[in-house]
C-alpha cells in the first residue's frame, strides 16, 4: 500500500498546475538508473503516426538481481490522442519489448513510422521491431554476443546503425537488411567507454561519439557505414580560464543530425584545476563545424561550494546528460539534468534535480537563457530525453521530453537509496515558454507581456510559463540590480531603462522598461 501511495502522490504533483506544459504519466519503474553514461534516444517521433517512448523497467523492491528488467515501449497515437497503453498504477502502463530480461536500450523510427528498439540481453545485443506503428507487437534480430550498452540509430535508407562496448573496447555494427548484421568493426580499443551515434534521415552521414579520460572524440561516415574517416579528438570549449583546465563529462556528449544534414553535438564540461576535478560548476556547450566559432556555450550551472547542501549522487556534474532535438523551422532544442544545491533529500542526504530547456533559432549560434520545466519538490528528475523531431507532434510548436521521477533521490539500483516506485513522464512544453535568442544579450521570452512599462511599481505575478518565486531584475550587460519576489516590488529608486526579469537558475527572461 505504502509503495502504491508513493505512485500517487508522484502522480498528483506530476498532474499539476507547478510544471509547465503538460505532463503525462505514461508508466512506472523501481529501475532508477538508465544510464552509465550520457543518456540514450529514448522519445523518437513518427510525424504522421505518433511518438515513440521507452525506458528502463523493473518492478522489483529488493535486491540487485532485477530479474523483471526490460526495456517498457510506449506510443503516443496522433489519432487518438491517448498513449495505447494506461493503467491508474503507472507500474502497469506500457508493454515489454523483450521476451527475456533486457536492459540499457534505445529507439529510433524508420520512414514508415516503425519502431526498433536496441537492447542488451543474456543473449547478447538484440534489435526488436515493432509490426505496425504503435503496434507493440515485436520481431527480433539477434546480433553480437558479449557486447553490451548498445546506441542505435536509423539512417535515411532504414539502415540500424548500432554502436555497443565491452571490456575490449568501442564497436560498431549496422543492419542494412532484417536481419542481417554486419561484421564488428572496432572504433576504440579501451575498458569502458561512454558512447552514442546518430545517423542522418536526409544524408548518407553517420558519427559516433565517445568520451575517454575525460576527452571526446568522434568518427564520422558519409557512406552509411561502409567506409569512415579517422578518429577525431574535439579540442574542448573555452568554458574556464585561467589555470583551470575544461574537461568533458563521461555522462555528457549527444550528437544530433538535424533536418540539413548538419551535425551537431552537445556536450556537458567541468572545470579541473591542479589535478583535480570538479563536478560544481558544470557547463553546457554546442558545437557544430558550419559555425564559427565552431562552440558556443549553452547554459552555465552552479553554485558557491558553501552552498552545495549534499552531494549530487553517483556519476553525474551539476549540469548533465544533454540531449538535442529539432523544431519544424530548424529551431534546435537541448534538454539536460540539473541539480539544485538545497533542495535534498533527507533519506539519502543526494540533492534531487530537475529538468532544464534551452532552445537556438540560429543553427546553435546563440542560445536561449536556461528553462527550468519541472517543479522544484520532493522527487528528483533525472535522464531527461528530448524528442527527436517536432514535426507532427501534437503541435508543432510542442516541446516533448521524456525522464525518470525519482521518488528518492540517489540510485537504489547503485545502492545509494531505498527502492521506490517511480512515474515515467512524457511532458508536453510549449515551444513559445522555451524562447530562442538571435543575439547573446537578454530576450524577452516566457513571460506575458514581453515588455511591462511601469513607473515605480513592478507587479510580477505568475505567467503562463510559470514564473518562479525567486527572481532578479538584471541590467542590459546581465548584472543583477535587485531581487525581486512575486507581487509588487518597488523600483523607484532605479535610473529609467531597459531592465530584465530573470529567474535566479535562468528560468525564462522578461523585458522591463522603467520610466518617470
Amino acid at each position: 500500500m505504502r509503495q502504491l501511495a508513493i505512485l500517487a502522490a508522484a502522480v498528483a504533483i506530476a498532474a499539476g498546475q507547478s510544471y509547465i506544459g503538460r505532463l503525462d504519466t505514461i508508466g512506472g519503474t523501481t529501475y532508477d538508473w538508465w544510464a552509465s553514461g550520457n543518456v540514450h534516444r529514448l522519445l523518437v517521433n513518427s510525424p504522421q503516426y505518433g511518438i515513440h517512448a521507452v525506458w528502463m523497467y523493473s518492478a522489483s523492491m529488493s535486491g540487485t538481481d532485477f530479474p523483471d528488467r526490460n526495456m517498457r515501449y510506449n506510443f503516443y497515437d496522433y489519432t487518438t490522442r491517448q498513449w495505447n497503453w494506461t493503467d491508474p498504477d503507472p507500474m502497469q502502463s506500457g508493454v515489454n519489448v523483450f521476451a527475456e530480461r533486457a536492459g540499457y536500450g534505445a529507439i529510433d523510427g524508420d520512414s514508415a513510422g516503425l519502431a526498433s528498439v536496441v537492447a542488451h540481453t543474456p543473449s547478447g545485443v538484440v534489435l526488436a521491431r515493432d509490426a505496425a506503428p504503435g503496434a507493440g507487437i515485436m520481431s527480433y534480430c539477434y546480433g553480437p554476443a558479449g557486447w553490451w550498452e548498445p546506441h542505435m540509430a536509423i539512417g535515411n535508407d532504414g539502415t540500424h546503425h548500432v554502436a555497443m562496448s565491452s571490456s575490449g573496447g568501442l564497436a560498431y555494427s549496422r543492419v542494412r537488411t532484417w536481419c542481417n548484421w554486419d561484421s564488428v568493426r572496432m572504433l576504440d580499443s579501451l575498458a569502458y567507454p561512454t558512447y552514442a551515434i546518430a545517423a542522418s534521415k536526409t544524408t548518407p552521414s553517420v558519427c559516433a561519439t565517445w568520451v575517454k579520460a575525460a576527452a571526446a572524440f568522434y568518427m564520422l561516415s558519409d557512406s552509411r557505414g561502409d567506409t569512415w574517416g579517422s578518429r577525431v579528438e574535439l579540442d574542448p570549449p573555452p568554458a574556464f580560464e585561467g589555470d583551470t583546465i575544461t574537461r568533458f563529462s563521461l555522462y555528457g556528449l549527444f550528437p544530433f543530425f538535424d533536418s540539413e544534414g548538419r551535425l551537431h553535438i552537445a556536450a556537458a564540461v567541468y572545470p579541473e584545476v591542479q589535478d583535480t576535478a570538479y563536478s560544481n560548476p558544470a557547463e553546457l556547450w554546442h558545437w557544430c563545424p558550419d559555425n564559427q566559432p565552431q562552440w558556443t556555450e549553452i547554459h552555465h550551472a552552479g553554485c558557491a561550494p558553501e552552498n552545495m547542501q549534499a552531494s549530487i549522487g553517483y556519476n553525474a556534474i551539476y549540469a548533465d546528460r544533454p540531449s538535442m532535438g529539432e523544431g519544424n523551422d530548424g529551431r534546435l532544442f537541448v534538454a539536460w539534468e540539473q541539480f539544485d544545491s538545497s533542495n535534498v533529500e533527507p533519506q539519502t542526504e543526494r540533492l534531487r534535480a530537475g529538468v532544464w530547456i534551452s532552445g537556438s533559432a540560429n543553427n546553435g549560434q546563440t542560445w536561449a537563457p536556461g528553462l527550468l520545466v519541472t517543479e522544484r519538490n520532493t522527487f528528483s528528475h533525472r535522464y531527461p530525453c528530448i524528442i527527436d523531431r517536432m514535426v507532427g507532434s501534437p503541435s508543432d510548436d510542442t516541446v516533448c521530453v521524456l525522464y525518470l521521477m525519482d521518488s528518492i533521490a540517489g540510485s537504489f539500483v547503485m545502492g545509494d537509496g531505498p527502492a521506490s516506485p517511480n512515474p515515467v513522464i512524457c511532458q508536453f512544453i510549449p515551444s513559445t515558454c522555451v524562447g530562442v535568442s538571435e543575439s547573446p544579450k537578454p530576450q524577452a521570452s516566457s513571460f506575458r507581456p514581453p515588455v511591462t512599462v511601469i513607473r515605480g511599481v513592478l507587479n510580477l505575478q505568475s505567467a503562463t510559463c510559470n514564473l518562479q518565486s525567486e527572481t532578479v531584475l538584471l541590467d542590459p550587460a546581465g548584472r543583477k540590480v535587485l531581487d525581486l519576489h512575486p507581487g509588487e516590488n518597488d523600483v523607484s529608486r532605479l535610473p529609467p531603462g531597459v531592465y530584465f526579469v530573470r529567474g535566479v537558475q535562468g528560468q525564462g527572461v522578461a523585458k522591463v522598461v522603467i520610466t518617470r
